[in-house]
């Protein structure tokens, strides 16, 4: 550890201002394993709430293990239903009422049939068909509420709402939201997010967020209260700005902050860059009596870590121990993730090891932020010896893995390597996705590789990714 550079100690003594309100800390747990590629630590853990909320949730089936073979007999007839009527959907045009050929299927129409129905449109949806996808989910939408002893759950308005939000049909989702709160729905944590992450891109997203905040039947369960709903929702898709404004709006109403609103906007504050408002509200969180949490020390390693502050970052796990609270993998593996990106491989090493004498065994997740890290540095044949490592202790690599060292491949030049990694992958159970394909896909055209790239594409096109979507200009 003498070869890292000691640097400011600012954060800790900011930090141990905070601890000297309470000795008793929550350990929460987070499967690391779950993260999206490798990044992003500091927002992971808080999104993994998101999604355990009822944002991410459709509703499920409670399957009682004396009636499965009767349950799993009712699912299949339902699973046969729905995909005669998804038949009679796809012939619908002119000279043809699709309406009158589904009553004639004198089905017993329930949620769970609808709710197969519309996922099945929803999965269909393409670039040359959402207008028509749009149109026949809202038409089996309206013919099946029309039927005898049935209502919409508010679960089917969300999959008819997600239909319309992935067809760019934006008119439609508010004319729904308004039927769904008309119809007696309370509009949930689910309605939120499904809005706010369409109408974010067109611009709408404090529109949207406003309409919430002034609801009166907004159902926000599990938080505190709405705004705390709103917030991490905000979180997940990265809109850092509207969530000062949310905070602001907060405040006026004479809602106060809590933990989790102190950490969702300490990441906020950290991603805009405004550092010493970060600071602020972490001397504010301790004034206010908040502890910090699993959430809290996350952010606090990946900003130390970020900063190359290493020496700082050991004080601060140290002191983690001594007041009780264990770090975890995940813990480990944020300090990682920013020190790689401060370029301090040495640290980066330092604390890997530092992580398995604790006990941990590397996942995926890290050996991909070490493997990254390397990548980046250039320094492909240390990669390699990670990669090697990884899967010797049975870590079988992700796409974000596979995508790492294939940049790193075609970075050296050594492009047959890297198409031969692409194949490599399948025969591990990994299927290439689009970002691994794009990767490829460039380095072969930006080296001049036009004809080898095109045998990508063509690959690409084959395991059924949007071809469409490559830059490939010149080709």
């Amino acid at each position: 550890m003498n070869t890292i550079a000691l640097s400011g100690t600012r954060m800790v003594h900011k930090f141990s201002y905070i601890l000297v309100f309470s000795r008793k800390l929550c350990d929460c747990s987070f499967d690391g394993d779950k993260s999206d590629n490798g990044f992003r630590y500091i927002e992971e853990p808080l999104k993994r709430l998101w999604k355990n909320s009822d944002f991410g949730s459709c509703g499920s089936e409670n399957r009682d293990n004396g009636n499965y073979s009767q349950r799993k007999w009712f699912f299949e007839n339902v699973r046969i239903d729905a995909a005669r009527v998804l038949d009679i959907l796809r012939q619908d045009g002119p000279g043809f009422d699709a309406k009158a050929a589904l009553s004639e299927l004198d089905l017993r129409v329930s949620g769970l049939l609808v709710r197969e129905v519309l996922a099945g449109i929803l999965r269909n949806i393409g670039i040359d068909n959402k207008t028509r996808c749009a149109k026949l989910g809202y038409k089996f939408f309206i013919w099946s509420s029309q039927q005898e002893n049935y209502r919409h759950t508010a679960n089917n308005y969300h999959l008819i709402m997600k239909i319309f939000a992935d067809c760019e049909e934006f008119k439609a989702m508010w004319r729904l939201l308004d039927e769904m709160v008309e119809n007696g729905f309370p509009t949930t944590a689910r309605t939120f997010n499904i809005l706010i992450c369409t109408c974010g891109g067109a611009g709408l997203a404090r529109k949207v967020v406003e309409r919430f905040i002034k609801s009166k039947t907004f159902n926000y369960r599990p938080f505190k209260h709405s705004y705390n709903a709103i917030l991490l929702s905000l979180l997940a898709i990265r809109e850092y700005k509207l969530i000062e404004w949310v905070h602001q709006q907060m405040l006026v109403e004479g809602y106060c902050p809590d933990t989790l609103t102190y950490n969702i906007l300490m990441c906020a504050k950290y991603r805009l860059g405004k550092l010493h408002h970060f600071h602020r509200l972490l001397d504010e969180m301790g004034r206010s009596g908040f502890s910090p949490d699993f959430h809290t020390y996350n952010v606090l390693l990946h900003v130390l870590g970020k900063g190359n502050k290493p020496i700082a970052a050991l004080k601060l796990l140290n002191h983690m121990k001594e007041i009780g609270f264990d770090p975890s993998i995940l813990h480990f593996t944020t300090l990682i993730d920013g020190l790689s990106r401060a370029g301090n491989l040495d640290a980066c090493n330092y604390f890997f090891d530092e992580m398995i004498k604790n006990g941990f065994v590397p996942d995926v997740v890290c050996y991909t932020v070490m493997i990254t890290g390397y990548i980046v540095a250039g320094e492909l044949e240390k990669a390699r010896e990670i990669f090697d490592e990884m899967i010797a202790r049975g870590q079988l690599p992700n796409v974000f893995t596979y995508n790492s060292m294939i940049r790193g491949l075609c970075m050296a030049g050594k492009f047959e390597e890297a198409r031969c990694m692409l194949k490599e992958m399948g025969s591990r159970g990994c299927k290439p996705n689009f970002l691994v394909y794009n990767t490829l896909v460039n380095n072969l055209r930006n080296a001049g590789k036009l004809s080898e790239a095109r045998e990508v594409i063509k690959e690409m096109a084959e395991n059924g990714q949007y071809v469409h979507r490559l830059k490939v200009q010149g080709m």
